[in-house]
């Protein structure tokens, strides 16, 4: 496998780097040039054209790929085909529930996990609502959610515009809030669970040496922690 080195100037090229490479973190990390941030041309970045942030949800659609916080609190892209070796890893060969009934996971996490689980796909707008994440009410959404998300049982599987009287979007994506059971289905599945998450743990480690060959393994190590 090549080392990381992509130029991306369309939502076909991050689409082509997904499918090659498996990971593709968004934003700068500990391992220098592996980002988009890093490998888009700036005019598609924050450029007053259509780029990389509008991209998000038709590239999460179209592949199908896992989308979430996964290395450093940060946005990644995670091929469907890898996908299922991390979550494994992550999430230490658990389900969620009986990750919680070991008193491995908060009952917030818990509380917040059951809403996306039952409601799924929701985006954060409404899940807040239906939390009741609001002044004087529950705390701690962001910090739930991105632990959920670092633990793989939950992922953002689209970006959603809101739209005005005349049905024209505006502002930001909003994402909308998943489990990889219901976005990617079978293929993750039939497979999350089927390996020791250690032998899980090596495939990936060593996938991204191979992509990495300039990084040190503790630089590996940092972003799989």
């Amino acid at each position: 496998m090549k080392e990381f080195d992509i130029h991306i100037r369309s939502k076909s090229d991050l689409i082509k780097a997904i499918n090659k490479f498996g990971f593709v973190p968004y934003f700068r990390n500990s391992v220098e040039g592996f980002s988009i941030e890093e490998n888009i041309d700036p005019k598609y970045w924050f450029g007053g054209v259509e780029g990389a942030w509008e991209w998000k949800g038709p590239v999460i659609q179209e592949t199908g790929c896992a989308y979430g916080k996964f290395f450093e609190r940060k946005a990644v892209y995670i091929s469907r085909e890898l996908f299922a070796d991390f979550a494994n890893y992550r999430r230490n060969g658990y389900d969620f529930d009986a990750l919680y009934e070991d008193g491995f996971a908060k009952r917030s996490d818990k509380f917040l996990f059951d809403l996306i689980d039952e409601n799924a796909p929701i985006i954060s707008k409404q899940l807040k609502k239906l939390g009741d994440y609001r002044k004087g009410g529950n705390k701690g959404f962001d910090a739930a959610v991105t632990r959920l998300q670092e633990q793989c049982y939950v992922l953002i599987s689209d970006f959603v515009y809101m739209t005005d009287k005349l049905g024209q979007p505006y502002g930001w994506g909003v994402a909308e809030y998943s489990t990889p059971e219901k976005f990617i289905g079978d293929d993750f599945t039939q497979n999350v669970y089927k390996r020791e998450p250690k032998e899980s743990y090596e495939i990936i480690f060593e996938h991204l040496q191979k992509l990495l060959p300039k990084a040190t393994d503790e630089q590996i190590r940092k972003i799989l922690k």
